[in-house]
């Protein structure tokens, strides 16, 4: 399976992902997810917001215990994020069958539409309309780089975007969903208090509170030539001060904050810029904190912002507050992984699916341990091992849900 998918939406120059909501990559991943289940016999089906399921057991039964991910990506993204998760799913129901598992409950392995939000800026889009946590409306108007909208993407991939929008009936009957993936940092790979690292997989705690803004900033376009500084109104000197600022705001409160994407016009080597356009990820262990930060990166940029003769203008464009999956499904997945000892319990700054869907039903997540900490990157990586320790934790987990 893992050799199959590699080579799909595989940027050549960086060696990294570019697999993309509704994009020719995602239509190949699609397929890919497809054929995996048609070659198992499961029942295949896309819901209305373009999410793929394949089933074992009936698909309208009532205590479904539901695992997957997401296939799409960041740009240029390691080849773990998301598709480790669907891959171990798959091979856990092969485990399970090997077994000769009785199951008393329907299972399905889902794949997740645009959950990074790559293209059209806003994360875990197909989990959000299920879980009616997006406006329909909103969500068919999202626009990409060139301009091109949700809904038209989505026609030209074939799926009908007037069908998108909340799915409660599905979800009803989800008893659970566990979300496999590899962890986002180096918890399991350096246990707090030092020692060996005992566990090739974690479960998750909680996901700390999130969002993106978008800062608009305002200047005037002049020649870079003949413009004496004094008289410039450069709006790059705002942002590049608001970058730093945000920086030293989370550091101090020991938060995280990041500007990593930029839009500059009219983006000429020697022109002053008339508009620049950061988007900031912030994120923090407590929502009180993380709005804290935000105020104050806010703060800087508009001091700076007067200074420089720009206006500054901040939009929330997306928030996911604190996330605390199911205790007693947490602690059960503990008990069932740990091997004897109960496995290491974490919390990760990162969204998943698994948070969208929490309100709705009882989440929870199994972390595999990543040996750098690194993702979002081409150098995302995972131990065969790990992997393959994962999968049998993710087995003895659906076996201990779905199974007499």
């Amino acid at each position: 399976m893992w050799r199959d998918l590699a080579p799909i939406g595989r940027h050549a120059a960086s060696g990294g992902y570019r697999r993309y909501a509704w994009s020719a990559a995602d239509t190949d991943c699609r397929a890919w997810f497809r054929d995996q289940a048609e070659a198992r016999g499961l029942h295949y089906e896309t819901d209305r917001n373009g999410n793929q399921w394949a089933w074992l057991g009936d698909p309208r039964g009532e205590g479904a215990v539901v695992t997957g991910s997401h296939l799409d990506s960041v740009p240029d993204g390691g080849a773990f994020d998301g598709p480790l998760g669907v891959v171990s799913s798959f091979a856990a129901l092969d485990v399970l069958r090997e077994r000769g598992a009785a199951f008393r409950a329907p299972v399905a392995v889902v794949n997740f539409g645009d959950e990074e939000g790559a293209r059209f800026g806003l994360a875990c889009t197909g989990s959000r309309l299920t879980a009616g946590r997006l406006d329909p409306d909103a969500a068919r108007a999202l626009r990409d780089a060139d301009g091109v909208s949700v809904a038209q993407a989505m026609e030209r991939a074939g799926h009908d975007p007037a069908a998108i929008g909340p799915d409660p009936e599905r979800l009803a009957r989800v008893a659970a969903f566990v979300e496999l993936h590899i962890e986002q940092g180096r918890a399991l790979a350096e246990p707090a208090g030092g020692g060996a690292p005992a566990h090739a997989v974690g479960v998750a705690s909680a996901i700390w509170p999130h969002g993106r803004w978008r800062f608009d900033f305002a200047g005037e376009a002049n020649h870079a030539g003949t413009t004496r500084l004094q008289d410039r109104h450069d709006p790059m000197l705002t942002y590049a001060t608001t970058v730093l600022a945000a920086r030293k705001k989370a550091r101090l409160a020991g938060a995280l904050a990041t500007f990593g994407k930029v839009s500059v016009e009219p983006n000429g080597v020697n022109a002053i810029a008339s508009l620049v356009r950061g988007w900031l990820d912030s994120r923090a262990a407590d929502e009180e904190t993380l709005a804290e930060v935000v105020a104050a990166i806010e703060q800087a940029a508009r001091e700076r912002g007067a200074r420089d003769g720009v206006s500054v203008h901040v939009t929330r464009e997306s928030f996911t507050p604190v996330v605390e999956f199911s205790h007693e499904l947490r602690d059960r997945l503990a008990a069932l992984v740990g091997g004897g000892a109960p496995a290491p319990v974490l919390p990760t700054g990162a969204g998943h699916d698994a948070g969208i869907l929490s309100e709705a039903v009882p989440t929870a997540m199994l972390f595999v341990r990543n040996p750098t900490g690194v993702s979002h990157s081409p150098a995302e990586t995972a131990a065969e091992d790990d992997c393959v320790a994962g999968v049998t934790a993710l087995a003895d987990v659906l076996e201990g849900l779905a199974c007499r």
